[in-house]
């Protein structure tokens, strides 16, 4: 997710730091190069020509021949994947706990169809693992939620209780706790169908709606994606809806009640709180929670997208349209009737089986792939990239969203990650857009770069880094709640988001105030192992790969302490056969750190951090080696392991583009360094 800081192709020039050491307030012992704007500088010849892809002649040998001919497969199959409009989607894989709640929607609402819940349940039924379980990864540790969960809409779907692997994922489920240890999200699907009493969840009063922005626990306080599911779900627990199931899950529960006594401090304050709601809840004042829910219901309508979701991803999408109806909206009702219908495109039908994507990504994919293929050489007016970045202009954001509550005078522009979610441009993909677009020969390009660069310096929070979607989303309270269970509710800075940006203003920004606190902001953030933690991706591998080309193309001197400690631990923690990979246990478990087993994405990563620092060293050679000897004869990799994030320990992501993407990206600058130094390693 990183470009070069001459990152420009087809003999174009650009800026980058010579001159202007200076201290890095606040960060004893750093220093930093001030990028000198205008300072131009010749760029390496492109390794693709704009009419061809191709980077090596046939025969050529050693590594950089390897690589070259590997990154010429890898191009021509990218290039193959784009849309006639000039976008790039890979499938974004999550769990089987999106299908097991579509089911349960579809039978909410009286909608579930035979065909569809057969289809659906061969898909979960081929997730299923030996051991009976289901796990929210691959290779991962079976997960109590998403068996129970799995479990029951294999029931709905009318699988028998007493059937072997039925059972063991009984069996499974009482080991760990039965369905009292099931997380909240879980229990509130039970309660909707009266297999869990509602009186024993927590209170989510529909009058919070009302609380201003200043006030502690105000919508605004929880991220972007908590707040469009949690508006919805005080909706549904005030109705406390119930449509029984014509089975009942006796097998699942052990009898316990769940968990223990709240600890001291927030925990036993909120726990109080929960039981003073609760009893508000069992006689509230009448006209308020009209009014409460008619605002709740308008709060959601606002912010339905044009394709049908909310915030074009699964969680608020279903709780929205199970709040709506209960609301009083009937299925034909034009919102109602576009919820239901949008969720046919997130939809995927393979061989006899249905499943669905948690959310889409084409911004997110398209601009990687543009700045893969700009890596890799291809020129900058090439057809391929001209008809994604008009397709990409297309999709800028010009509007307010909910991040003009907390910056009201800033104006819009910037990126979404989906392809309708006009409400929420997010920094990330704005970030990345800005270094794709940038290096592009488009005419259009400059205005909307400027807009972005704009919004996404203004988006900055108090402390210098960046959020996902929101500034200053940092209200931990939200996080004590007993709602809060499940995932990550607030949107705090994160190294990666903030390592993106910085790359961005690198270029555009050279010397801004901006970019200099996001600069200490990183440095700030750097672990005691010379580690990055990565939230958007798997883990210490992604935040480090991200963090130190972005702090190198701002300035950093790649032989300061700082890089140097990263790479250290890059190479420390590079795998036998050459590659890197890290396990998503990570994100619960220090000791698996950088220890995983090898992967495309993660390899590049990597690789990318490394180049990035100037390193010529048989790390490097390895996991080049690694990249091509790997490579399917399609011309791209395998990647069953997960290297995304939704929520740090909680949901995961494959995206099905990463394996190709980021190798693009990483053996394009090595074949680019080779060629620029006259270097050849070795074979």
């Amino acid at each position: 997710m990183t470009t070069e800081t001459a990152g420009d192709t087809g003999g174009a020039t650009a800026t980058t730091g010579t001159t202007g050491v200076a201290e890095v307030a606040g960060v004893t012992g750093i220093t930093a190069i001030t990028p000198a704007a205008g300072t131009a500088v010749p760029l390496a010849a492109p390794v693709i020509a704009a009419s061809a892809v191709t980077v090596a002649p046939a025969g050529t040998t050693g590594l950089a021949g390897r690589a070259a001919l590997a990154l010429d497969a890898a191009c021509e199959h990218l290039l193959g994947l784009q849309s006639p409009e000039g976008w790039w989607k890979g499938e974004l894989q999550t769990n089987v706990t999106m299908d097991a709640e579509d089911l349960l929607l579809r039978e909410f609402l009286g909608i579930r169809t035979e065909e569809d819940t057969a289809a659906a349940a061969r898909w979960i039924r081929s997730e299923q693992r030996g051991d009976g379980t289901w796990a929210t990864f691959h290779d991962g540790p079976g997960d109590l939620s998403t068996t129970v969960e799995a479990y029951t809409a294999l029931r709905l779907a009318g699988e028998p209780p007493d059937a072997a692997h039925m059972r063991a994922a009984a069996g499974f489920v009482r080991d760990m706790g039965g369905v009292e240890e099931a997380r909240v999200f879980t229990r509130i699907w039970l309660a909707l169908f009266g297999r869990w009493p509602w009186e024993r969840l927590p209170a989510l009063p529909p009058e919070m709606i009302f609380l201003p922005p200043w006030f502690p626990l105000n919508v605004y306080d929880w991220a972007c994606w908590a707040r469009q599911t949690v508006v919805p779900l005080t909706v549904v627990a005030a109705h406390r809806p119930v449509r029984p199931l014509p089975f009942d899950l006796d097998e699942l529960r052990t009898g316990r009640r769940p968990g223990g006594w709240p600890r001291p401090g927030w925990e036993a304050a909120f726990a109080a709180l929960d039981r003073v709601l609760r009893r508000y809840e069992r006689r509230p004042v009448p006209g308020l929670r009209r009014a409460a829910l008619r605002r709740a219901a308008e709060w959601i309508v606002a912010r339905q997208e044009t394709d049908g979701s909310w915030g074009g991803i699964q969680p608020p999408w279903v709780y929205s349209l199970i709040a709506l109806h209960l609301q009083g909206y009937h299925l034909d009702h034009p919102v109602m009737r576009k919820g239901v219908e949008g969720i046919d495109r997130f939809t995927i039908r393979e061989a006899g089986t249905r499943r669905l994507e948690a959310c889409q990504s084409p911004v997110w994919d398209t601009v990687l792939a543009v700045n893969g293929l700009l890596d890799a050489g291809l020129s900058g007016d090439h057809p391929a990239l001209l008809r994604a970045a008009d397709w990409v202009l297309a999709e800028e954001i010009r509007g307010p969203g909910d991040w003009s509550v907390r910056r009201p005078d800033l104006p819009p522009g910037g990126w979404a990650f989906e392809f309708d979610n006009d409400g929420y441009p997010d920094i990330d993909d704005t970030a990345e857009a800005v270094l794709a677009l940038r290096r592009v020969r488009h005419p259009g390009v400059r205005p909307a770069v400027d807009r972005a660069v704009r919004w996404m310096t203004g988006m900055a929070s108090r402390d210098g880094g960046y959020g996902a979607f929101d500034a200053d989303n940092t209200q931990v309270l939200c996080t004590k709640l007993p709602f809060c269970d499940f995932g990550a509710v607030i949107d705090p800075p994160s190294a990666d988001v903030t390592a993106h940006v910085a790359e961005a203003l690198a270029h555009e920004a050279p010397g801004s105030p901006a970019l200099r606190r996001a600069v200490v902001w990183l440095l700030r953030a750097q672990e005691a192992d010379g580690s990055w933690f990565g939230r958007w991706g798997v883990n210490h591998v992604y935040g480090t790969g991200a963090v130190v080309p972005a702090l190198v193309a701002a300035g950093v001197r790649p032989d300061g302490p700082r890089i140097r400690r990263a790479v250290a631990w890059l190479e420390r923690h590079q795998n036998a056969d050459g590659g890197w990979g890290e396990d998503l246990r990570s994100y619960t478990d220090p000791a698996w750190i950088g220890r995983g087993a090898s992967t495309p994405s993660q390899t590049a990563w990597a690789l990318l951090a490394l180049l990035a620092a100037g390193e010529r060293s048989p790390a490097v050679d390895r996991g080049v080696a690694w990249l091509a000897d790997n490579q399917r004869p399609d011309g791209t990799w395998d990647e069953q392991y997960f290297t995304g994030t939704g929520f740090p320990g909680d949901f995961s992501i494959n995206y099905h583009l990463y394996r190709l993407v980021f190798p693009v990206s990483a053996l394009g600058r090595y074949l680019r360094r080779e060629r620029r130094t006259g270097g050849e390693a070795p074979p």
